[in-house]
């Protein structure tokens, strides 16, 4: 277990990449629209760039790694059907739902990212208070998570109305940006629930 919650396994982020690049390229042939493709894979090449650039100060541990890869694959296969349109069926008819929800599921994962947030404040001894430690990675998870959500209404007014739809991915719900970032604030607390359970001493 040691190996899998111990930063400094380079190899791991490596392995993902590998794996994640034939994904990449399924989504990027015949995907529903080419602008919404970019659109939503983009964020996840800012994601990957940065990613890798934290790598230089901090390498996380193999389960951050992980924990942080859900978002990137779910967002890219995503990217190749529209987030509306990603065959979620079965979810939909197991719990009698009104929309597809897979894209509460992506943004569930955004949450996991609080791992990370938790992990590197600890291993760089950024923060030395236990309450901080756990509050201050939900609360970046949540920044975002608006900061995300303008974005994407912003989008929706620049680009063609097809595309600023299937981006924006409301499916009719008034309420889907609240429920976006509850979604992404559920998956923080989970994440951070994990990592004091995983570094409990």
């Amino acid at each position: 277990m040691n190996w899998l919650v111990t930063p400094g396994d380079r190899r791991v982020p490596m392995l993902l990449l590998a794996a994640y690049i034939p994904l990449w390229i399924w989504s990027a042939i015949e995907p529903f629209g080419r602008d919404i493709w970019i659109a939503e894979i983009v964020p996840m090449l800012i994601i990957i760039a940065g990613l890798a650039l934290i790598r230089r100060w901090h390498e996380f541990s193999p389960l951050a790694w992980m924990l942080m890869g859900f978002l990137i694959v779910i967002h890219t296969i995503g990217a190749h059907y529209t987030f509306e349109l990603t065959p979620f069926g079965w979810i939909t008819r197991l719990f009698d739902f009104e929309r597809n929800h897979y894209d509460r599921m992506g943004h569930f994962t955004v949450g996991f990212y609080a791992y990370a947030v938790a992990e590197m404040l600890l291993f760089r001894e950024q923060i030395r208070r236990g309450w901080v430690l756990w509050l201050f990675p939900v609360c970046a998870v949540l920044a975002i998570a608006a900061l995300y959500e303008v974005a994407e209404w912003w989008f929706a007014i620049a680009a063609d109305k097809l595309a600023g739809i299937a981006v924006l991915g409301s499916q009719g719900d008034i309420w889907d940006a609240q429920k976006d970032m509850l979604s992404d604030g559920l998956g923080a607390v989970t994440a951070t629930v994990l990592f004091a359970i995983v570094h409990r001493r």
